[in-house]
């Protein structure tokens, strides 16, 4: 194992504050999602009335005091960020299945968390221009990414979240029923990096978490258009939204393909 491989490996537990988390499940094929996955690691499928489907995640979270875990949060830095994600699950030796996110992409708008990300993780981090505003009950977030490979604009109706109204599924959307698609609600427990032949998992820890279905419109998404997703036909399965609460993780963990730590 290279120092460049210990560094990757999530070294430093976090901690921070989410202002706001808005989250797009994007249905697509399973055979689409399946090969972007690494060794070890499984695509989590939902079986409905329209057939089999996997997931693509997509995070949009205003974080508060991000920072290591032993410093107080007047340390931390406040930041934007986006993430393109992947459902996945991973089995254990003794049978127990854990259910997580493969990352593909992520964009922040700092330089220095970038190069730090891309230092200590793998989470892929482009810097772009990144934005996040909340005017009344609409929340609008946007992303310039310097290649254009992950621009975003996407609004979302947050009187569901401040009325205990939840928004209905959107058109299209493969769930049966909302019940369903909470399951897919995100973040889930954990988060998963390939490292030659082996998987680092990333176990979160959070406050109450109870996300809201909201209404969202999206009038960018190249991510979504380019590279495996190219010819394809995502879906919006479903949105959902989350406000001030903290969250953390703890430091990655590397396990062998069939699970066992090492």
């Amino acid at each position: 194992m290279t120092m460049l491989q210990a560094l990757r490996r999530h070294p430093l537990p976090m901690r921070t504050r989410f202002g706001h988390s808005l989250v797009l499940t994007y249905a697509l094929p399973a055979p689409v999602l399946a090969p972007l996955l690494p060794p070890g690691l499984t695509l989590d499928t939902y079986e409905g009335p329209h057939g089999s489907h996997g997931f693509v995640a997509i995070g949009i979270v205003s974080t508060q005091g991000l920072r290591p875990a032993p410093l107080p949060a007047a340390l931390g830095i406040d930041a934007v960020l986006t993430g393109y994600r992947i459902f996945t699950r991973f089995p254990t030796p003794a049978g127990r299945t854990m259910r997580g996110l493969y990352i593909l992409r992520s964009d922040t708008g700092r330089p220095a968390l970038a190069r730090a990300g891309n230092l200590l993780t793998r989470y892929r981090y482009h810097v772009g221009t990144v934005g996040l505003t909340v005017d009344g009950d609409l929340l609008t977030a946007t992303v310039d990414s310097r290649d254009g490979g992950a621009d975003l604009t996407v609004t979302a109706d947050l009187a569901p979240a401040r009325d205990g109204t939840p928004a209905p599924l959107p058109a299209g959307s493969p769930f049966a029923d909302a019940t369903a698609a909470r399951r897919f609600a995100g973040p889930l427990p954990y988060t998963f990096d390939a490292e030659d032949g082996g998987i680092v998992v990333v176990k979160a820890h959070r406050s109450t978490w109870t996300p809201v279905p909201v209404a969202v419109r999206v009038t960018r998404c190249t991510f979504l258009e380019r590279g495996p997703f190219e010819g394809t036909a995502p879906v919006l399965a479903q949105a959902f939204h989350v406000a001030g609460l903290d969250y953390g993780w703890h430091r990655g963990v590397r396990r062998a393909l069939d699970g066992s730590v090492r």
